[in-house]
């Protein structure tokens, strides 16, 4: 089903300006996407870190945007996959909230623990016919690192993306593996405070002794 395209958008930080990506559905059609072997135990940590659906945070945004400085692109998400979509917690250059799961390219950089880099997705078999490449906003380039939590599952990504063929340098590829763990740096933040005010508000008062 084809959508309608959004008008474009800018959006600044400090004295950089973004233009946001008008998105255009082409036919959805359905893609067989692969599945991690640790998936129930991957979306159970992905829960525990009560993430999912909640407002932009300062701490993300100025990492995606960091992101997209380092490596010269329009755009940049960090990317939680869920059971069945994509939610973006942070980004730059894009105007959506989420996709569904079967048309991102992120499904495939969650099956390992490394960088995946796609330099031109229309010569790759996995994505040449995916409707962010065929159609708006025809997405040519895909670098993801993952996001690994400290038991070894891995939540989403920190990618790059731009609509022209690229590389990126030894030094763009280590820099956005860094971030990406800068990325769960914060997410682990957040969770060992929400968890501490939990336990905190749970812990009895100690009676005074008359």
């Amino acid at each position: 089903m084809k959508g309608k395209s959004r008008p474009d958008k800018e959006t600044t930080s400090g004295s950089t300006a973004r233009k946001m990506l008008a998105i255009q559905w082409g036919d959805l059609t359905e893609f067989k996407i692969p599945i991690p072997p640790d998936e129930p135990k991957r979306l159970a940590a992905l829960r525990r870190y009560d993430i999912l659906d909640t407002p932009p945070e300062r701490s993300f945004d100025d990492i995606t945007q960091l992101a997209a400085h380092v490596c010269d692109t329009p755009m940049a998400l960090i990317v939680l996959i869920d059971s069945n979509r994509q939610w973006f917690k942070a980004k730059v250059g894009v105007d959506l909230n989420e996709t569904p799961r079967e048309v991102a390219f992120c499904s495939y950089t969650i099956m390992k623990h490394d960088l995946m880099v796609v330099e031109d997705n229309t010569r790759d078999a996995r994505f040449a016919k995916n409707p962010l490449v065929v159609s708006g906003p025809k997405v040519r380039f895909y670098a993801g690192a993952p996001l690994v939590t400290p038991d070894q599952r891995v939540l989403g990504t920190l990618c790059v993306l731009d609509t022209v063929r690229r590389k990126l340098s030894s030094a763009q590829q280590q820099d956005l593996l860094a971030l990406s763990r800068l990325v769960m740096t914060e997410l682990e933040l957040r969770y060992n405070l929400r968890l501490s005010r939990t336990q905190s508000t749970a812990r009895p008062r100690k009676r005074k002794s008359s």
